[in-house]
């Protein structure tokens, strides 16, 4: 009775002799596990006109307006601003933030390229430069014709409530009267007519 051997590639390829003469290992020597590189999904492009391509045609133009650096996106709804300042004259203006991608994130993005825009150290004492900073965000929003909710608006109070507290403690003598309607903790009940960057009397 007749045996067959199954072949397999290896069996079909010549064997490659080294300098010993010995002839290379097959698939039966040691051979190396070839992991899979997993398929790279394309990033869906948003489609013109859409919230999230309007999102990011704002963010792409802010950064590039006001020279800025996202240092990091974060995750959470919080960020940062800051500059450093090089011996050659040279300044690099830095933000973390989340990527807009809704209202709150845009707000808290804008929030933090409007330190930029308006300034460090412009406005004394800080909390008053954190007015503006919020100010200049939902401005800015409204400009991008961007939705400002009332969580957003609740999220401004609420911060500058607390900066208000904290410039107390450090022994704020007098509150400047934009920073008046923020001194105590936001009612319940959304407050309309504040307009946004005017002076309250």
């Amino acid at each position: 009775m007749a045996r067959f051997r199954q072949l397999d590639l290896w069996n079909l390829i010549p064997s490659r002799r080294t300098a010993s003469g010995r002839a290379n290992p097959g698939p039966s020597g040691s051979r190396r596990r070839v992991t899979p590189t997993p398929a790279i999904e394309a990033k869906p492009v948003p489609k013109p006109g859409s919230m999230q391509h309007r999102y990011e045609a704002m963010t792409r133009e802010l950064l590039r307006e006001y020279g800025v650096r996202v240092r990091k996106w974060r995750t959470s709804m919080s960020g940062v601003a800051w500059e450093v300042h090089y011996r050659d004259g040279t300044v690099s203006r830095l933000i973390e933030a989340p990527r807009p991608k809704g209202p709150m994130s845009a707000a808290v993005f804008c929030h933090e390229i409007g330190h930029h825009a308006i300034g460090f150290r412009t406005y004394r004492p800080r909390c008053l430069e954190e007015y503006h900073a919020w100010a200049w965000s939902l401005r800015t929003m409204a400009q991008f014709e961007l939705n400002v909710t009332q969580s957003v608006r609740d999220r401004m109070h609420d911060s500058l409530h607390y900066a208000v507290l904290k410039a107390r403690r450090r022994g704020l003598k007098r509150l400047p009267a934009e920073l008046e309607p923020f001194s105590h903790p936001r009612s319940k009940t959304p407050i309309h007519g504040l307009e946004i960057g005017k002076r309250i009397a």
